[in-house]
């Protein structure tokens, strides 16, 4: 049996299940979501390193920057999360 997934992962799971109980511990479609959600994180927030300092850089840009990391990063926990829930 699948451990219980945390709060956000199973707001992913039931939206990508259609709140089909039935599947929210599937491992195919915890895998099938999993991808989605990194391929959205990677089209949306993507994995940049960090700019080189410029006259443009400043204290807003740098914010924007680390916050644009937080999201991927979060986005990618919940991913990884439902992968690993396939036990």
């Amino acid at each position: 049996m699948a451990e219980p997934l945390s709060p956000a992962a199973l707001a992913v799971m039931t939206a990508g299940t259609m709140g089909n109980s039935n599947v929210i511990n599937d491992p195919v479609y915890r895998q099938c979501i999993a991808a989605a959600l990194q391929a959205a994180a990677d089209q949306v927030v993507p994995d940049e390193s960090h700019p080189e300092e410029s006259q443009f850089w400043d204290d807003e840009a740098e914010q924007e920057w680390q916050n644009n990391r937080h999201v991927r990063a979060k986005l990618r926990a919940i991913a990884a999360e439902l992968e690993g829930g396939n036990d």
